[in-house]
């Protein structure tokens, strides 16, 4: 019982403080087992290991497996402690889900992260994603099978130079469906588990929940013009099952999607998109919208998105031009690598090259009035270019970017990625390797109106990332706007929030482009 006369500050004395948007109070996600027969006997699976299964913020059903026997469970989990913050160390356990002995670590041996735990039809075997090096979220995950009576581990695809996304068994066990990012797209893979042969099943769009059947794989799908629907794969035959937002996208022009590709950087090729208003007239220029992605592990991909659109801003009738770059996914574990240590460096080039490509490639582009946007890492090369190459754009959006990198190595919580992206050390031990790149020592150069957005509960990259921006901004006495959500994270979920957001975002593009 708590004591009337107690304050309401919190004591700390190790990290994590807090998580994502969430201040840390001692609750841990915990695994029960509640028979069926009997559910108020729930068993606690793991109550000896201090972590969170699934984890957190985003850990789901995904980090959870059953044995064929439903005698054992398998979990990922981090064991917390003062290493928490700075690791990404999830390893894959094994535990009775009678609760009658303590869970075992089967992935002990690899301090990187271990994940998705998939048992086979049969029961023999488990699969599942392993990451070689500590510290680093975005390395390649490699599929991994262990023989449940040996113990016996390998690598399936240690030879394909791609990251597995999601796993799922064939009912006859043969065969293992994955997905995987691959240069805008996120398909559908099959692999051998026995030669470790990948063979793409699906061309376009992002696919998940893959679920195997006997008469065929069912998964959902999406593209940047066409949200969620499920579909059946049956040989080389895809149908599909679900017309979900028939009736509300009836009567909507959705806009034509056209890919291209370029020589970026380092001198490889890179992939993009430019996206066309549907009532764009023949023979006119539309202004464009130059949307850089965040992550930076991430893709410009062909995905629908209920916070960052294409379509609306086209709708609104933008011409969006979106392109990869050094750290990007789906190239490759060198090209995402390319980005450590360079975030202002061949990703810029990349950008300059690309949107340059695109232009050149699309007569309908109007490249002398465009706007650039970008949210996470996009927010920070929202700052970056705000001093690197200040006459392009007519405007800027920055959300949830970095400002000050020195501020953020001691503000944001998952440690792991912000360390690593600068080399590996401490700002305090390596500190010429964050001022490097680091927006702030670039102030003197800004000129080109800025909105800045930002949220409250936005524990990644913490608001006062973004209230510095629009300081600066205001001091330099150049136009500039700052939106703050009270109630949203690194994310605008939110309905009404969204709205809002595109409410404040179109009207700006169109203040410094002129569109009526």
């Amino acid at each position: 019982k708590k004591d009337a006369n107690a304050g309401s500050g919190r004591v700390y004395d190790q990290l994590f403080v807090r998580h994502w948007d969430t201040w840390a109070n001692g609750d841990r996600s915990q695994l029960f087992v509640v028979p069926i027969a009997d559910p108020t006997k729930s068993i606690a699976i793991a109550p000896q290991l201090i972590g969170d299964t699934p984890s957190k913020p985003f850990g789901g059903g995904e980090e959870l497996a059953w044995s064929a026997d439903s005698k054992t469970v398998y979990f990922a989990l981090r064991e917390a402690g003062r290493i928490e913050a700075t690791s990404t160390n999830l390893d894959i356990f094994a535990a009775p889900a009678d609760g009658s002995s303590a869970p075992v670590n089967l992935t002990a041996d690899n301090d990187g992260m271990d994940n998705l735990p998939t048992v086979s039809p049969d029961g023999k075997w488990l699969a599942y994603f392993a990451m070689a090096r500590p510290t680093y979220e975005a390395d390649r995950q490699v599929l991994m099978l262990r023989d449940l009576t040996t113990g016996a581990t390998r690598a399936v695809t240690q030879a394909w130079d791609r990251s597995v996304a999601s796993i799922a068994w064939s009912p006859d066990g043969k065969t293992i469906y994955v997905t995987a990012q691959d240069t805008q797209e996120e398909p559908i893979f099959t692999v051998d588990p026995k030669s470790g042969k990948v063979t793409r099943l699906t061309q376009q769009g992002v696919v998940s929940a893959v679920v195997p059947t006997k008469s065929g794989v069912v998964f959902s799908m999406n593209s940047l013009t066409a949200p969620d629907d499920f579909y059946r794969l049956s040989g080389k035959t895809q149908e599909r099952l679900t017309s979900v937002n028939a009736d509300k996208l009836a009567g909507v022009d959705l806009p034509k999607v056209e890919r291209f590709s370029f020589t970026g950087a380092n001198n490889d090729k890179v992939w993009g998109y430019a996206v066309r208003p549907a009532s764009l007239p023949e023979g006119q220029k539309a202004p464009v919208a130059f949307v850089v992605h965040g992550g930076p592990q991430g893709s410009s991909n062909n995905s629908w998105s209920y916070r960052w659109n294409p379509a609306v801003f086209a709708g609104a009738g933008y011409a969006v031009v979106s392109v990869d770059f050094h750290g990007s996914t789906g190239y490759g574990q060198k090209f995402s690598d390319d980005i450590r240590n360079n975030w202002g460096g061949w990703p810029l080039e990349d950008l300059q090259k690309g949107l340059a490509a695109a232009e050149q490639k699309f007569t309908w582009l109007d490249g002398d009035n465009a706007c650039a946007l970008g949210a996470s890492y996009g927010g920070y090369m929202m700052n970056w270019i705000a001093g690197q190459w200040p006459d392009k754009f007519k405007c800027l959006v920055q959300h949830d970017g970095v400002f000050d990198a020195r501020a953020m190595a001691y503000e944001t919580e998952e440690l792991w990625f912000d360390e690593w992206e600068h080399g590996g050390k401490t700002y305090y031990e390596d500190p010429a390797a964050y001022e490097k790149w680091n927006p702030v020592n670039h102030v003197d150069k800004w000129k080109t109106p800025m909105l800045v957005i930002t949220g409250e509960k936005d524990f990644r990259i913490p608001y006062t990332q973004g209230l510095a921006s629009f300081t600066a901004l205001q001091r330099r006495g150049i136009p500039s706007k700052l939106l703050v959500f009270p109630d949203e994270n690194h994310w605008v979920l939110k309905p009404k929030n969204s709205m809002q957001w595109y409410g404040t975002v179109l009207p700006w593009l169109d203040q410094w482009t002129g569109k009526k």
